[in-house]
């Protein structure tokens, strides 16, 4: 009876383990998915506090990246054993020519070896800027790997909202605390410090899970607002909810306003119209026919088209007074300057432009190979123009010899002329403009889902162009991460046709 009973056991205990064998295979097959929703639902954090080996001065530290880490091996490891396919992206081409000319350039500008600035040498900055260009990277390859078909879509773009839901609902609570009593300032500062570098800002305006609004707005910009966008625009829907994204594209729309960042303003107006121009021709006829048609009907036809042209006028006067009552917009028209760079100051542009333009001269020092990587900052100083120095208090602050700050050039564009020279910023024009081309083929596939991707990556691609003038790091996943995607949706499309 004993033996007959241990008999009957085996059976149970081998099919226990083979249930178990396939859940642990599941398991890992679903790793990446989980790591690559980890990072889409981070992405808000950009300044996290618990970051090992890095200094005062590195502010830019994407929480994203922790789950990155993880993600990239893991697809290595799972291509190697032919888990997977990764395809190859041509994109990859244009990068690859320029992270070798980058590389040379690193190369070429230690034989300039500049004059070590407060503590800071050559070599130092150069790894420090070749480290950030490759947590960049990261970002972009990564989301092209992870981005293949429409249910990859979907997946990325679901998660990346419901990262935003978060950032809207802490901005909500930034906004409690900055404008009522019922909650202490010092208090969510403590909050906020416990995930961030930075404590909230003094002057009231919203950052959200940011380090300061302009990087906020710089986010809502250039990856949150272009998919929802895209998803009114073309009326495709990522949840069953029709009236998620309309709801999310105002309150993002509302938490930008909150920012009063000039700069995130501006690049989402103009990257809105310029999409709106060449993609939602349709959409124009159409709305244009429904407004005529409308006044050829009853009279609350009439009353109801009239009435949504006072609230369009409404929205946008409301949105001026708001912005008007800080003196960082007003400046913007109330211009009592002589020459631009009386105005520049006036508007609290001067230090930017100051930096922009001693960084600016060592690409007329070098045109061609530029300065190496990192290095433009070793320029910047004894290059500021000379109406900076009496005019723009922060230029003061930083050229006092206390001061340990290490200068950047503020402007991606001017960087990269100083740093890379000519060759370097026409392969990065180069690859952009590529990308560009890989968003666009996919308006030739004639799907709603392929026409939505194609119209949130156009206004992406024109939001970060405009953006970049106002930012200068490489580290940054808002210039790599919504790129990566269309690239990845386009590679695949590629290799399907093909074959």
């Amino acid at each position: 009876m004993g033996s007959t009973h241990r008999a009957s056991e085996l059976p149970d205990t081998k099919n226990v383990q083979f249930c178990m064998m396939i859940q642990l295979r599941l398991s890992l097959n679903n790793f990446p998915r989980i790591l690559w929703a980890a990072a889409m639902l981070t992405l808000p954090v950009t300044s996290f506090r618990w970051f090992p080996f890095l200094g005062e001065g590195t502010l830019v530290r994407p929480l994203a990246l922790y789950p990155l880490a993880l993600l990239l091996p893991l697809l290595l490891i799972q291509a190697f054993r032919k888990k997977i396919n990764l395809y190859w992206a041509g994109a990859f081409v244009a990068l690859g020519a320029l992270i070798l000319f980058i590389v040379f350039g690193i190369s070429f500008g230690a034989l300039i070896d500049p004059i070590p600035l407060r503590g800071q040498e050559y070599f130092g900055r150069a790894i420090r800027a070749l480290a950030t260009l490759f947590i960049g990277l990261a970002f972009f390859i990564s989301a092209v790997w992870m981005n293949k078909d429409e249910s990859d879509l979907r997946f990325t773009v679901q998660w990346i909202l419901a990262g935003l839901c978060l950032d809207i609902a802490w901005s909500g609570l930034q906004a409690v605390t900055f404008y009522t009593d019922l909650l202490e300032k010092e208090m969510v500062t403590h909050w906020q410090l416990a995930f961030s570098v930075r404590e909230l800002v003094r002057t009231n305006r919203i950052s959200g899970f940011a380090y300061e609004p302009a990087w906020l707005a710089g986010q809502i910009a250039t990856i949150f607002i272009p998919f929802l966008f895209a998803s009114v625009l073309t009326n495709y829907r990522l949840t069953r909810l029709k009236w998620l994204e309309p709801v999310l594209l105002a309150l993002s729309m509302l938490v930008l306003l909150a920012t009063y960042s000039r700069g995130g303003l501006l690049t989402t107006v103009a990257a809105a119209g310029l999409t709106f121009l060449f993609l939602g021709r349709d959409v124009t006829r159409t709305m244009w026919s429904w407004f005529i048609n409308g006044f050829r009907g009853r009279m609350f036809d009439k009353f109801f088209r009239i009435g949504a042209i006072l609230t369009i006028i409404g929205a946008l006067a409301g949105s001026f007074l708001f912005l008007n009552q800080k003196g960082l917009f007003r400046r913007l028209w109330q211009i009592d300057a002589e020459s631009l760079s009386e105005y520049m100051v006036d508007i609290n542009a001067g230090a930017r432009g100051a930096y922009s333009a001693g960084a600016f001269a060592a690409f007329e020092d070098y045109p061609l190979t530029g300065v190496g990587l990192g290095a433009s900052g070793f320029y910047i100083y004894q290059n500021l123009p000379d109406w900076s120095l009496t005019t723009v208090p922060e230029i003061a602050k930083q050229l006092n010899p206390e001061n340990r700050l290490y200068p950047n050039p503020k402007n991606l564009y001017i960087r990269l002329l100083a740093e890379t020279g000519l060759f370097g910023f026409f392969l990065f024009l180069a690859f952009q403009f590529y990308v560009l081309g890989d968003m666009l083929s996919l308006l030739l596939r004639k799907e709603t889902w392929a026409r939505f991707a194609a119209t949130a990556g156009v206004f992406a691609w024109l939001g970060i162009t405009f953006y970049n003038f106002t930012q200068d790091s490489l580290t940054t996943p808002n210039i790599w991460l919504v790129s990566g995607i269309l690239v990845g949706l386009s590679a695949t499309s590629s290799h399907k046709e093909i074959k």
